[in-house]
């Protein structure tokens, strides 16, 4: 049985998520393991600087040697301001409190921007997995506008000895053309130094929203921008957790299966649409994360157990989770973090 602590937090989705069976079956999918690199990615192009540099991700932090990753991301001083981002806890203007967090939460990496990992690289950039953030989105523009600017260069990151770039595209996004050459660019640069990629793959576009249903985090939608990020080959993808189906239907752009709809999700269980973003991760050997959101208070750890449940028993690779953490007290951000990595720990918790 699964641990004590995690059933009560699942509450009374326990029995449905643990129980279910997906309809994209666990065989056909290429699954995490300890020995992903070697046995994946070693059969691939990336060279070997490379493969010691996603080996240095899953082999670091409480869940090394399990094939999953737990990833504090902290780049949203940038994303959606310092001030709605720190204010609640002024100790994360301080670069070095983000690093800290990150070691003490047990997390395979800490994400963040140039300026915050740069800061304190000389101090911790041997102790725990740097992942740089090149681009971001920016709101003190007026009027605001939607779109990823590169922040810098990957010779950068990799001169202060990060292991790892990431870099969001905004598929659907007037400026997803644009977004899209530059990071293949960047990504392939990346991989020239030896460097793991990893790319968060949002979807942005007003029309995605439809007689007020929002398909932005829809699982057919979400599935095709995963798609398009392995092809520009980012080692890991990260995602949203699905919360519907059927934005391609809604939209009525683009093309797509009804088999998709009637064989591969039939049920719009949050495991299903979930596989079916790993499947769009060329089956699992791209490894899915998924991302822990918002903070909304209270409900924050229940939130990010039931998220990792979902990732773990649809096949990801594990979840990357910032506010949740650091929009709370220090030791209740590290006890948030040791909660989700312990699902993945959980011989009980199996893959649906």
């Amino acid at each position: 049985m699964p641990s004590k602590k995690i059933v009560e937090l699942l509450g009374d989705k326990a029995a449905d998520l643990l129980q279910h069976k997906p309809d994209i079956d666990r065989s056909t999918l290429t699954l995490p393991s300890p020995g992903h690199v070697h046995e994946i990615w070693a059969h691939s192009n990336r060279n070997n600087q490379t493969l010691r540099s996603l080996q240095a991700l899953i082999g670091n932090g409480r869940l090394a040697g399990t094939g999953y990753i737990s990833i504090l991301p902290v780049d949203q001083g940038v994303e959606h301001s310092a001030g709605a981002s720190f204010a609640t806890n002024p100790m994360y203007f301080d670069p070095e409190n983000i690093v800290r967090l990150a070691l003490e939460g047990g997390c395979n990496a800490v994400a963040s921007t140039f300026g915050v990992l740069g800061s304190v690289s000389r101090k911790y950039a041997h102790r725990i997995p740097f992942l740089v953030k090149i681009n971001h989105n920016e709101l003190l523009s007026l009027p605001n506008r939607y779109d990823q600017t590169l922040y810098g260069t990957v010779k950068s990151a990799w001169n202060m000895g990060a292991v790892a770039v990431g870099a969001t595209i905004y598929w659907g996004s007037a400026e997803s053309n644009r977004q899209l050459k530059e990071i293949a660019e960047a990504f392939e640069q990346a991989h020239e130094l030896g460097m793991a990629t990893v790319l968060w793959c949002y979807t942005r576009n007003n029309g995605f929203v439809v007689d007020g249903v929002d398909y932005h985090t829809s699982a057919d939608l979400t599935g095709q921008a995963n798609h398009l990020g392995v092809t520009i080959q980012a080692d890991i993808i990260k995602q949203k957790l699905p919360t519907n189906n059927g934005g391609y239907l809604a939209t009525k752009q683009g093309k797509i299966s009804p088999l998709v709809y009637s064989k591969l999700t039939a049920g719009n269980h949050p495991i299903d649409l979930t596989r079916y973003q790993v499947l769009n991760c060329y089956s699992g050997r791209v490894g899915l994360i998924n991302s822990g959101g918002e903070s909304k208070g209270a409900s924050d750890l229940a939130d990010a157990v039931y998220t990792a449940v979902v990732n773990k028993r649809a096949g990801g690779m594990g979840m990357i989770v910032g506010r949740k953490a650091f929009q709370r007290p220090f030791a209740d951000g590290v006890d948030l973090l040791h909660s989700i990595q312990d699902v993945y720990l959980d011989k009980d918790i199996t893959i649906a």
